[in-house]
């Protein structure tokens, strides 16, 4: 019953938005906080792979957060102000791309919420959200390209983690699967309780401490009962599952998807 309901809350949420032909429009490349602080090459791997399809990408100056830090700690008016800054910021874009689904949740599904007051903003959110995708939804759905032509040196197992912004709000799951199913010598296999939530949820990891310790430790016997590869798409949850494989000593560690697939485009031919 529950599953039902948020597969259809996921589908509305996306059939809702509207959305013109990407194919051929510069991108405007929204690394996040978290990527450019805690791990550039992320940032640097995404956009290797989009210009290895021919993607013209930019970096837009002055870029900071979505403000989804305060908006889902309840303290809107601030997110408002950091949701204002990425408008202008973000403002003459085409097309935006981000490596992060929960960030595109933020712009595409909560910054027109935060500007229900103001007309005027509110159409500039309306604007962008119709113009953001999400990393693997952009290269699949967007551009339509489901076969990088990429290889890896030796045979490797990939499992997913789906992170919930992006399966409950976004609706990402298929897209980076078919990305990596179509590497040569790459298999993708399931992780148990894939989309099961890791416990970071933001702010909840803080104040809901013990209960995100618990979430934790499950994904991570989850992790560590398969010998694959497991990738996510969310640096927010790679960066807190990894924080608990290490506190357990152990050798498994998460992937950003876009670090695999920049790997095997280098190795291709």
């Amino acid at each position: 019953m529950l599953k039902s309901y948020l597969s259809e809350l996921e589908g509305n949420l996306m059939a809702s938005l509207k959305r013109d032909d990407p194919r051929g429009k510069t991108v405007s490349f929204f690394v996040t906080c978290m990527i450019d602080t805690l791990h550039p090459e992320t940032g640097m791997a995404a956009v290797e792979v989009l210009e290895h399809l021919g993607c013209k990408v930019v970096f837009p100056k002055g870029q900071t957060c979505c403000g989804q830090p305060a908006f889902n700690g309840g303290y809107w008016h601030e997110a408002r102000q950091v949701a204002e800054h990425y408008l202008d910021i973000f403002d003459d874009a085409e097309v935006i791309v981000t490596p992060s689904g929960s960030c595109a949740t933020m712009v595409i599904h909560e910054f027109p919420r935060l500007f229900t007051d103001d007309r005027e903003r509110l159409t500039q959110a309306e604007r962008l959200a119709s113009i953001t995708w999400e990393f693997t939804e952009f290269i699949v759905e967007g551009l339509g390209v489901t076969d990088l032509g990429g290889k890896l040196a030796e045979a490797c197992n990939f499992a997913f983690h789906d992170s919930c912004h992006g399966l409950r709000h976004m609706g990402l799951k298929s897209a980076a699967r078919t990305l990596v199913r179509n590497i040569e010598n790459a298999e993708v296999v399931e992780l148990p309780a894939a989309d099961v939530c890791c416990g970071f949820g933001g702010l909840f990891s803080v104040k809901m401490s013990e209960i995100s310790g618990a979430m934790l430790d499950e994904k991570t016997a989850a992790i560590c009962s398969t010998p694959a590869q497991v990738l996510g798409g969310d640096i927010s949850c790679i960066v807190h599952i990894n924080g608990g494989l290490a506190k357990q000593h152990r050798g498994e560690r998460m992937l950003h998807i876009a670090d695999v697939l920049a790997r095997a485009i280098k190795q291709e031919g």
